[in-house]
């Protein structure tokens, strides 16, 4: 019983922290300018919105936590050490998107940190193949494709700067 009461607060902790994070996020939000875009939305409108459903989140987390725990979570296995290389390769991807935005633009920073980031998660689960060009290719023309589109929606729905890497706006 003793060993479940400290799961509980371990994870109403982890529930009072997303709220504190949600709550940070909305302090940053207040910085943002408010200048209404294109579609009336100014460029503070998604910090608001992933600040307060964070805070959302952390609250029902929390909630679930002191009501007796999440009921259907499966037994962890403490077994399985952590692999901190798998952090290592998503620190990576994450620090190179920052470093090279305003060099490289917006839609190649982030493919390349979805590159590395994927790079991680899958030898994290252990999958043989992850290196093959077949696997790069394939890695690096998703991250392409998830972060063009928003690339365009920030840049021409939104009116939101983001850094390019043509002066055309589109790349």
């Amino acid at each position: 019983m003793a060993q479940q009461e400290s799961v509980n607060r371990m994870q109403a902790a982890v529930g009072a922290g997303i709220v504190l994070l949600g709550i940070a996020l909305g302090v940053g939000a207040i910085t943002i300018p408010s200048g209404a875009g294109y579609g009336g939305v100014g460029p503070n409108f998604l910090p608001w919105v992933v600040a307060v459903v964070l805070a959302i989140c952390g609250v029902l987390i929390t909630r679930e936590a002191l009501t007796g725990g999440f009921r259907q979570l499966e037994a962890s296995g403490d077994d399985m050490p952590a692999w901190w290389p798998g952090l290592a390769w998503v620190t990576a991807g994450m620090l190179a998107n920052a470093a090279l935005i305003t060099v490289i633009g917006f839609t190649l920073s982030c493919t390349l940190c979805y590159l590395l980031a994927v790079q991680g998660l899958r030898r994290a689960q252990g999958q043989s193949a992850v290196s093959t060009p077949r696997v790069l290719v394939a890695d690096a023309v998703t991250g392409l494709a998830i972060s063009a589109p928003v690339y365009w929606v920030f840049t021409k729905f939104l009116a939101i700067n983001l850094p390019g890497l043509s002066g055309t706006g589109w790349i």
